[in-house]
């Protein structure tokens, strides 16, 4: 027998996006909010210091059952599928974007602009910080705009970075520090960053995971929380182009169909599976799937490529503590008029500036005891070696797509997404300009220490991916609106990183969650008070 779920709104996914999406409008509105997630519940809170132990001892994975093992598709994309999403492990860097992220076609000629600026997603940056409690410090403002102060205050520096600050000061390149999703002070009824090094699994709650922001509405009774059921395909109203039905199996008790009903959808389910779900959607009317009246879903693929290097460095430093903390330029993803297209941020990364032990000296001979330790101390005195890293700006092409792939099936035959990603021209044009830039500039910050550029290598792998439903206001061009809305169904929302029209210089979370508290101010100007 099909069950059936009513409510006002329908958030189908259970990551980060939604969990913005539900928060705002349980507080702002009355209307009644169900949440559907794919996967279940990993590990809580107070079960995290025991997976904790158990990954430092045996690497086992600190949140089981984090992914459903036949949903998995093709190209570079999440498998979690968990109350909390890919946030459970996270993590927690949560830059903006620059101004210029959303302007590019119009400031440089390339790519796209987007239909919002900087001063419109401001405000909604800010409050997502709030919700998730960001420490951090306030850069320069000419390349690190903002209208309020961090909800906390940075995480402190360690005695490397805080050394290597020194060191960018003489190279005139400003440096400040990485803003993170932990708590610096309790905020939310959440402990204090410990800074112990384990942030794939916080034991104390410091660091922003979902989970905690269902779990208070649950508790406040504000929404449904259905888990462990995966929405197959919506189904539009009868002579209408509204989203009627959210048809979905309850994996805990396989073959039992279950329908949502609602009088809004919003499709929260990360840059791969919300394009995924609407192309398994086509019906008649929509033959290549809901919402792609105009060819554009699954369409601009994107995400960042980079170059790193290290850098050798006339100074001691030690292997040190939070080894994830790093100190963050947008000096270059804010430079101004351009001959050439570059943009880039910077990173310094606390990881890797010490120099470890080792087992084998330089002419390969094994090393023993006190040896390990003199050979340790002669290269800590001789000099330090620096991480950096630089994500630079890739813009999307129209054939970096998501589509169905027919050859690859879940346990109930629906077709799995494949992602071919594909940059833009402009992009692959000025690739050999980007890295010699990029490693000119780490060598001009190496002289500034009397160091050295050790080694450089460059990656095509599109991190912090997302596209596939991109606002606009031309439909022709466009699968969202501004605020999310589909221009094929009133009643429809895509959220989060599916929305993006590019991937700017920056990991792309604070971002997704900025847009999804703007779509859900949009959603609720039409739900009860």
């Amino acid at each position: 027998m099909t069950r059936v779920v009513e409510s006002d709104v329908c958030i189908i996914g259970g990551g980060i996006t939604a969990a913005m999406v539900a928060e705002r409008l349980a507080e702002r509105t009355s209307a009644t909010i169900t949440v559907i997630e794919a996967g279940g519940r990993t590990a809580s809170l107070e079960e995290r210091a025991g997976t904790r132990a158990r990954m430092l001892a045996y690497g086992e994975n600190p949140f089981p059952n984090d992914h459903i093992p036949d949903q998995t598709g093709t190209g570079e994309m999440y498998r979690q599928m968990v109350v909390g999403g890919s946030a459970m492990h996270w993590g927690g860097a949560v830059p903006r974007y620059s101004p210029e992220d959303f302007r590019l076609r119009s400031l440089y000629g390339v790519g796209f602009d987007w239909p919002i600026s900087f001063d419109d997603i401001e405000p909604y940056y800010q409050e997502a910080e709030e919700r998730i409690g960001v420490a951090g410090e306030q850069g320069p403002p000419d390349c690190d705009p903002r209208s309020k102060p961090y909800p906390m205050p940075p995480l402190p520096l360690s005695y490397n970075l805080a050394r290597m600050r020194e060191w960018t000061e003489r190279a005139e390149v400003p440096f400040w520090t990485q803003p993170w999703a932990r708590n610096t002070e309790p905020y939310r009824g959440r402990n204090v960053c410990e800074r112990c090094d384990t942030c794939a699994v916080c034991p104390t709650g410091a660091k922003y995971t979902p989970d905690f922001a269902f779990d208070r509405l649950l508790a406040d009774g504000r929404i449904g929380l259905v888990d462990r059921t995966l929405v197959r395909r919506l189904e539009l109203e009868p002579g209408s182009d509204r989203i009627a039905v959210a048809h979905a199996l309850d994996r805990a008790a396989p073959g039992d169909p279950v329908e949502f009903h609602a009088g809004t959808f919003v499709v929260a389910a990360g840059h791969a599976w919300s394009s995924h779900l609407l192309l398994l959607s086509a019906t008649g009317r929509f033959p290549d799937g809901l919402a792609n009246r105009t060819g554009n879903l699954g369409r601009y693929m994107t995400g960042h490529w980079y170059v790193s290097g290290y850098i050798n460095l006339p100074m001691r430093l030690y292997p040190g503590i939070f080894a994830n903390n790093s100190l963050l330029s947008h000096r270059f993803a804010s430079p101004g008029p351009l001959d050439r297209y570059l943009r880039h941020d910077l990173r310094l990364w606390e990881s890797g500036v010490g120099r470890q032990p080792r087992l084998r000296d330089d002419d390969g001979r094994l090393l023993w005891g006190d040896e390990i330790m003199a050979d340790w101390r002669t290269r800590t005195e001789s000099g330090a070696t620096a991480r950096i890293r630089a994500y630079y700006d890739v813009i999307p092409d129209g054939d970096s797509r998501l589509t169905l792939d027919a050859a690859r099936t879940n346990s109930l035959g629906d077709p799995m997404p494949r992602i071919d990603y594909r940059a833009a021209q402009a992009t692959l044009d000025l690739e050999s300009h980007t890295r010699d830039t990029i490693t000119g500039r780490f060598e001009h910050l190496a002289r500034a220490a009397d160091g050295t550029v050790r080694s450089t290598s460059g990656s095509r792998l599109f991190e912090h991916p997302g596209g596939g439903c991109r606002m606009g206001d031309d439909p022709a061009t466009s699968v969202v609106d501004r605020w999310g809305r589909t221009h094929d169904h009133e009643n429809l929302f895509v959220v989060g990183a599916p929305t993006i029209v590019s991937s700017g210089c920056a990991n792309g979370t604070l971002t997704f969650c900025a847009l999804s508290l703007m779509a859900a101010e949009e959603i609720g100007r039409e739900m009860p008070a």
